[in-house]
């Protein structure tokens, strides 16, 4: 899944940059909800052997391509829509919703299977979450079906100014794919790396290494999450006054120097388990140790605003309208889908293979440097540029 992603990116940001945004969304929508509602459906290895599986891997890949294509869409829909001095507030509620997204479903999850217990959501009730998101798909295509089409990309489209090759003007073009290297490595592999090592490393460093139960570590996760969404609002508005890079970068900035820090603190404040002991649970966790853990991922879900925030305005202002949806989603779907996604699995093999369970950190810490240092010299400062020329 998210090996395709970046393929999404090119195949919708073509559609996005000739047809329309509003479209190019409501087709990823379809395949995103879709493929996410049949994974509900799929049959059992014992029903179906190894069809099981690959139907499964089909589906996911479709999720991947989905989301290739969606971020592009809503970050420049929203962006071309909102006034000039606020468009970093604006998109930042955009930013919102991929936590929102997780913290939803770790509610989702943790109900069902608090409710149904352990044997019957194994047996059956993981499908349930499934084929609930059916209903917000509905209701979103409701939503998206009233939209109009943005009001840059309308205007130039009865020009006949769009691109007749974004992939082309985007990529062979020097000038633009400098840029687009430049948003990579300047901006969103940092980001996609302090975005999954504040959320999704958090959780697994929690329940895999510290050895916490599954439900406190849901619980950390979940309240940290509800206390830091609003504050991508607060950073994508303070983007919109002192500019996109001094954000981000200071969030990636404050990542290099206390991550490792960070996730030794989280080692002290978690028990050590008894002799014969598999997990820990709620009992053994004092009420003074689990404020801590609550408060160490919450500093570093702050990171996450601080770099997610303001970076869908970044890219919007830092492409011409032309080839923007293609131009923007590639670099942001490397960064994340690459550089982030596969940031567990890396940084738990660097692990394995150290047998220190601090030495992982060093894969977002060498990818922030990198990002700090790039953009800094090289990326331009985009808050008061004008994207509707």
């Amino acid at each position: 899944g998210f090996i395709v992603r970046p393929f999404g990116a090119l195949v919708f940001g073509r559609v996005g940059d000739v047809i329309g945004r509003k479209y190019a969304f409501l087709v990823t929508l379809l395949i995103m909800g879709g493929s996410t509602m049949a994974i509900g459906l799929l049959p059992t290895y014992e029903q179906a052997g190894v069809l099981a599986p690959i139907l499964l891997l089909i589906m996911r890949l479709l999720q991947g391509l989905a989301l290739g294509g969606e971020y592009g869409g809503a970050a420049t829909y929203v962006a071309e829509h909102a006034p000039a001095h606020r468009r970093g507030f604006y998109t930042s509620f955009i930013q919102t919703t991929a936590t929102l997204g997780l913290f939803v479903s770790l509610g989702v999850i943790l109900v069902c299977r608090t409710q149904l217990g352990e044997e019957a959501f194994k047996e059956w009730g993981w499908r349930l979450p499934f084929l609930g998101s059916i209903v917000l798909v509905v209701f979103s295509w409701w939503i998206r079906r009233r939209l109009q089409e943005s009001p840059v990309f309308a205007e130039m489209k009865a020009s006949g100014k769009t691109s007749p090759n974004p992939l082309k003007e985007s990529f062979s073009n020097p000038v633009n794919l400098r840029y687009v290297l430049l948003a990579l490595f300047g901006a969103t592999a940092g980001q996609g790396v302090i975005w999954y090592t504040g959320q999704f490393y958090a959780l697994t460093f929690l329940q895999t290494t510290l050895k916490l139960h599954w439900l406190p570590a849901y619980a950390i996760l979940t309240i940290a999450l509800a206390l830091g969404t609003p504050l991508f609002l607060v950073f994508g508005h303070l983007s919109d006054r002192i500019g996109r890079k001094k954000v981000m970068l200071t969030g990636c900035l404050l990542a290099i120097l206390t991550y490792i820090p960070i996730y030794m603190a989280m080692r002290h404040f978690t028990p050590l388990l008894a002799p014969g002991q598999t997990a820990i649970l709620w009992a053994d966790l004092p009420a003074f140790n689990l404020t801590m853990l609550v408060g160490l991922v919450f500093l570093q879900v702050i990171y996450v605003t601080m770099v997610y925030g303001p970076i869908a305005a970044f890219l919007v202002e830092l492409f011409p309208t032309n080839i923007r949806y293609t131009s923007m989603s590639l670099p942001y779907h490397l960064g994340n889908g690459w550089f982030g996604g596969f940031l567990p699995t890396t940084a738990f093999a660097m692990v394995a293979a150290t047998g220190d369970i601090y030495f992982g950190l060093w894969y977002p810490i060498g990818v922030c440097v990198l990002t700090v240092v790039v953009g800094l010299v090289f990326l331009p400062e985009t808050f008061r540029r004008n994207i509707d020329q």
